[in-house]
């Protein structure tokens, strides 16, 4: 026995060993790989006068360039810094991909345990230094001062490449609950709002336009520039697992909303105080078919039974209106939709055609992530590249392609070489890599990056999650909630409660109840009263080879099985208040009927849902989308056509007050 415990010592001796080994042997191809990178760069740029004119000497020659010149148009400047750059500098401008990010503010050119991402990503000196890209998209960030102290030393860096082209730092949604790796990060000090199809809920595009101002404040706090937003999409397809990021199924709603979002992040134009905006997914990502998501092979079709292409559209024309600086088409195959059924990326006659052509519009079109290679880490495949209907071309071949259909940058690629050897072999001109290089360049300009990139690290704390935003973003989350039901047929109102109450809880701190002056139970059948908070159902899917999947809410939306049982006898054993996150429109016809009380929210925090149960804040939303009355009624209806599923259990618009009772 003490033979085998000495065997089984020394063998988890020797695990413990090998990982210590491997741990080293990461750390130190690290370190070798930093130090090859910190020879790319030369030294920061000085500041210099020209006849009383101060400028940052970028290209570190001792004199005055045009793109170095404040005073000069964005078009000579950028004509410019054109002249300057080598075919290695227009192809890492082209590429834009996440950029791992440190705890404490420093360069990235080590992995750190607090940030498993780190390990898996390339160094920021590798990426900035050897690949020669400067745009990024931040995924999880320590702190907002954090986020803020890394981007100045990001820049730091870009100031010490060739010639000190500023980085472009974008993010995806960051302000509200949600949180999916692969669309939308939940708000981490920066003030909490509700999701957008909260905004569809609420309906005030004045309220959109403040939130969108506020937003952009914080985000220029910690260098964010790009918001990779809004969804101008429309939900209607229920099942979509996106539906959360749209301000809802109804056209004209979301135009307005879309107009007013880009406006609070822009401004009137574009200019040094904005954000700019990728607005997406042109021409309409919501018609997928049978709701699956274009992320993964088995929704790469979108669907259009209803002939309603035309009606996808109708958001993006607002978009067009206030000068959104960026575009990104979507995944999917618009099929019938063209003269060549491949995906939007790829779709010359969506792109060209319609986009530019029959749009004008002459602004940055940016793919969506991996339309080129396949992620792997370790093996396992995080993503397919999604070059939907092009599946049989080399990821060279694809990005000729894609250039040929219009896309002037591909997002979540870093893969310059690519562009590199296609211009080299003959295959794509300079010039073409020209054309998009001049939009690009024209953002960083009209932005203010060249002539000073830095945030102050002072302000920081003054701007971000200040208490004005907080208190805008809560009032936002109880705007939102949508009052369904209130008290059964022929009884009293359940809602606003009052009183000290027993109260049966699920999904809501223990803490919060007690704060309104209710006394918490195990049981049920112990309570004068139980809320439920619940979440729209989803199926777990898998075989799109994919990590993300885990990600996307996708499948049915109704309650089944056990779990139904057992909501079903909580509210049949009390009166109920139940409370439901609709990340999607749930199916709940025997939820709403057996229930007190049946409120919808699209990203509340506990004390928001309490201030309407208790009558502190009188309810005012109503639904960004229609409730459909089963699954087989979900099934039946048209994925590009909006509230059209038979006999609804609630229409889009629905929504009570106090002052209301049941319909």
């Amino acid at each position: 026995m003490k033979r085998l415990l000495k065997f089984v010592g020394y063998f988890f001796l020797g695990i413990i060993g090998l990982i210590l080994l491997a741990v080293a042997a990461i750390y130190i191809n690290f370190s070798i790989q930093s130090s090859r990178n910190q020879g790319n760069f030369g030294e920061a740029a000085p500041e210099l006068t020209d006849n009383g004119f101060s400028y940052r000497d970028l290209n570190k020659n001792g004199q005055l360039d045009p793109y170095e010149d404040s005073r000069k148009s964005t078009e000579t400047r950028v004509e410019d810094l054109l002249s300057q750059m080598n075919l290695e500098e227009k192809a890492g401008l082209m590429f834009i991909t996440i950029i791992a990010n440190s705890g404490d503010g420093s360069i990235m050119d080590m992995p750190s345990p607090s940030n498993p991402f780190s390990f898996l990503s390339p160094t920021n000196s590798f990426m900035l230094g050897k690949q020669r890209m400067n745009h990024f998209n931040i995924f999880a960030t320590a702190s907002p001062i954090a986020t803020a102290t890394w981007h100045n030393n990001i820049q730091q860096l870009a100031e010490r490449t060739r010639l000190g082209i500023p980085v472009t730092i974008g993010s995806d949604p960051r302000h509200a609950f949600s949180q999916n790796i692969g669309a939308n990060l939940s708000a981490e000090g920066y003030s909490q709002w509700c999701e957008p199809i909260g905004f569809g809920a609420i309906g005030d595009s004045m309220l959109v336009k403040e939130f969108g101002d506020m937003a952009r404040q914080e985000y220029l706090a910690t260098g964010i520039r790009l918001a990779l937003h809004p969804m101008a999409d429309l939900a209607t397809e229920p099942r979509w697992a996106r539906t959360n990021g749209t301000f809802g199924e109804d056209a004209h709603l979301s135009a307005e909303m879309t107009k007013a979002y880009i406006l609070g992040f822009q401004g009137d134009t574009l200019n040094k105080q904005s954000v700019a905006c990728m607005t997406k997914h042109f021409s309409g990502g919501g018609p997928q078919k049978d709701g699956l998501d274009a992320h993964f092979f088995y929704g790469a079709d979108q669907a259009y039974p209803g002939n309603n292409f035309d009606y996808h559209l109708i958001p993006f024309d607002s978009a067009f209106a206030v000068h959104t600086a960026q575009i990104m088409p979507y995944y999917g195959i618009p099929v019938g939709q063209s003269s060549e059924d491949v995906g939007f990326a790829f779709n010359k006659d969506i792109l060209t055609g319609l986009l530019r052509n029959q749009y004008g519009f002459d602004g940055v079109i940016c793919s969506d992530w991996g339309i080129l290679t396949d992620r792997k880490v370790f093996g396992m495949t995080m993503m397919l590249s999604t070059g939907w209907g092009v599946d049989d071309l080399s990821p060279s071949e694809k990005a000729l392609k894609a250039l040929d259909a219009g896309i002037d940058q591909f997002g979540g690629e870093s893969s310059p070489e690519l562009l590199i050897q296609l211009v080299k072999e003959g295959k794509l001109t300079e010039d073409r890599l020209d054309v998009s290089v001049r939009r690009l360049l024209r953002d960083k300009f009209t932005l203010g990056l060249f002539d000073n990139p830095y945030v102050d690290l002072d302000k920081v704390a003054r701007v971000v999650g200040q208490e004005a935003f907080v208190k805008a973003g809560e009032l936002s989350q109880r705007k939102a909630i949508v009052l369904l039901k209130n008290g059964k047929e022929s009884q009293a109102k359940m809602l606003p409660i009052s009183g000290s109450l027993k109260v049966y809880a699920e999904g809501i701190s223990a803490d919060a109840i007690q704060q309104y002056g209710g006394t918490l139970v195990d049981q049920p059948e112990q309570a004068d009263v139980a809320i439920l908070r619940l979440q729209t159902p989803w199926v777990p899917r898998s075989g799109g080879k994919s990590m993300l999947e885990n990600f996307f809410h996708q499948g049915d939306l109704d309650f089944k099985g056990e779990e139904k049982d057992r909501i079903l006898h909580i509210l049949n054993t009390v009166p109920t208040i139940v409370d439901i996150y609709m990340d999607r429109p749930a199916v709940i016809p025997e939820i709403a009927a057996s229930s007190a009380a049946l409120l919808a929210n699209f990203g509340a925090s506990d004390e928001a849902l309490l201030d309407i149960l208790y009558g502190r804040f009188e309810p005012s939303g109503t639904l960004p989308f229609e409730l459909a009355s089963s699954m087989e009624a979900v099934e039946n209806q048209k994925e590009d056509v909006p509230y059209d599923s038979h006999n609804p259990l609630f229409e889009f618009g629905f929504g009570l007050t106090y002052s209301e009772g049941n319909p």
